[in-house]
């Protein structure tokens, strides 16, 4: 039987940031294997893991099964955040995408 998933800290407002930004933002830490989230933002989905900036690195590593995870995957690679900058800064390039 699976434990419960835990999220980081800082997941309920980074979430709470993603959609004032005008983003979607689907959790799905509670999927067996899965990351934290996927973000839509004009016309394309990002699956994010978030880190908690507050924790030490070896804390904000990827664990086993994230990393089994992100090589097994054969779409486009995952971002990982840890703040309002990286979220803003993903967006951005995301955005660019869409002007292109």
């Amino acid at each position: 039987m699976r434990m419960r998933a835990r999220i980081d800290a800082n997941q309920p407002a980074l979430v709470k940031f993603i959609r004032k930004m005008g983003a979607s933002f689907q959790h799905t830490h509670q999927i067996s294997g899965a990351l934290d989230g996927i973000i839509g933002y004009k016309g394309v989905d990002v699956r994010v893991e978030i880190k908690d900036p507050e924790q030490p690195p070896s804390r904000r590593k990827l664990t086993s099964p994230e990393i089994v995870t992100i090589c097994a995957w054969k779409g486009r690679p995952p971002e990982i955040i840890e703040t309002e900058d990286d979220v803003m800064a993903l967006l951005k390039t995301l955005q660019s995408r869409d002007t292109a």
